[in-house]
């Protein structure tokens, strides 16, 4: 089995997380297995990859305040795509893949990925499609996929198309308009995996933890934390303004945080006498999750399905711009007793954050909610990997360099 997984990641470290996981599983439960993420994160040299696992970074694109796009470098954005696109045909005439998984994007970034469909499919390589449980509003999610030929590449070239969540959840494709003839062909292709299910990682030999770490803490982590900040202000006003918050808590700033604003941030915390802690970075943050007595988190889908795999009492403060897919994601959990949410426009009062933080080591955890295969994802993927390797056709191969 070899499995190349497409991860565009412009921003953030969501899609590299999820491939990852992914990537892991299989390997994992399939002897001999080989599998290449192709990603653009910036920061995919600060992960461990599992034997059988090899990463190949692609340059990197910047998404902008106004949902735009630039160079991670000094070329322009056109030099830059058709290195990627250059670097994705490259790795997968080398690999040679008998199955190919795209996350969120059916034809890639900017459309960099439709050669490799196209040549692939031509092979009788299998294609899958891979979305996360929620990726927008409709009227919001319509004119963009349209706009990027994103349903016509679904129907095209995917064999499958693999959702990491439940129906009963969200129906992520549910509000295209679709002709019913389309309709019936990508429903025929759907499948819901339940969200994935994450457990600790072999530690790096060279692991260390703050000393906050060592007693009962709250983790408060925005994900890659280029969107983050003004969860980390209100977290640290309402230490500010309570100061018997019982449990101290520790912020995971996360690696795209703006420089001055963690300047800012490191001044108060600063003064806040060993109740606040920060780091930037943690590529094993399931560890601390693991400790943590409560999570405070943004609601992105890896924390989410974090939270739900070590069972930890939440409070969510999902963005809703530019997409509203963290607040559909987690008022949806809410509504099933996941999760708490508060909601950044119903007000920021540092009051309301303390005594979220107060209660949230005695909310209920997750797993007093039963949902039936709310984390049977990696088994899911596992079981139908299985099924679509056993249907390509063997194809000489060359070595990765």
């Amino acid at each position: 089995m070899r499995v190349l997984i497409y991860s565009h990641d412009t921003f953030g470290l969501g899609h590299l997380r999820r491939s990852r996981a992914i990537a892991h599983a299989l390997v994992a439960a399939c002897p001999g297995a080989r599998a290449v993420i192709v990603s653009g994160s910036p920061v995919v040299d600060r992960y461990a990859f599992a034997p059988g696992v090899q990463a190949v970074r692609l340059p990197p694109v910047t998404k902008l305040p106004d949902g735009s796009y630039a160079s991670g470098d000094t070329a322009t954005l056109a030099d830059t795509i058709a290195a990627r696109k250059a670097a994705l045909s490259r790795t997968a005439e080398a690999f040679r893949p008998n199955v190919v998984i795209v996350d969120k994007e059916p034809a890639g970034f900017q459309g960099e990925m439709l050669p490799v469909l196209e040549r692939e499919a031509a092979r009788g390589t299998k294609l899958v499609l891979g979305l996360r449980d929620v990726l927008d509003e409709a009227d919001r999610l319509a004119p963009e996929w349209e706009r990027k030929g994103a349903v016509e590449a679904m129907d095209r070239f995917y064999d499958e198309i693999w959702v990491y969540g439940l129906g009963r959840i969200h129906e992520p494709l549910a509000g295209l308009a679709l002709a019913p003839d389309l309709a019936r062909r990508i429903g025929d292709r759907l499948i819901y995996t339940g969200y994935l299910r994450r457990d600790l990682p072999e530690a790096r030999a060279d692991r260390s933890e703050p000393a906050m770490a060592d007693r009962p803490f709250l983790l408060v982590t925005p994900g890659g934390g280029g969107d983050g900040a003004g969860l980390i202000d209100w977290v640290i006003a309402a230490y500010e303004a309570d100061l018997a918050i019982p449990l101290p808590c520790l912020i995971a700033f996360g690696p795209f945080l703006d420089p001055a604003l963690r300047e800012g941030f490191d001044r108060r915390i600063a003064a806040l006498a060993g109740r606040v802690a920060a780091i930037t970075f943690d590529s094993e943050i399931e560890f601390l999750m693991r400790k943590a007595a409560g999570v405070v988190a943004m609601g992105g889908y890896n924390t989410f399905c974090e939270i739900l795999s070590f069972d930890r009492p939440a409070v969510l403060v999902p963005r809703t711009e530019p997409r509203r897919e963290q607040a559909i994601r987690a008022l949806a959990a809410e509504r099933l007793g996941l999760v708490r949410v508060l909601m950044e426009e119903d007000g920021c009062a540092p009051q309301l954050m303390a005594d979220a933080l107060r209660a949230l080591p005695a909310q209920p955890a997750p797993s007093r909610v039963v949902v039936p295969g709310l984390l049977d994802g990696l088994d899911a993927v596992v079981h139908r990997m299985r099924h679509l390797a056993c249907q390509t056709p063997e194809a000489p191969r060359r070595a990765m360099s």
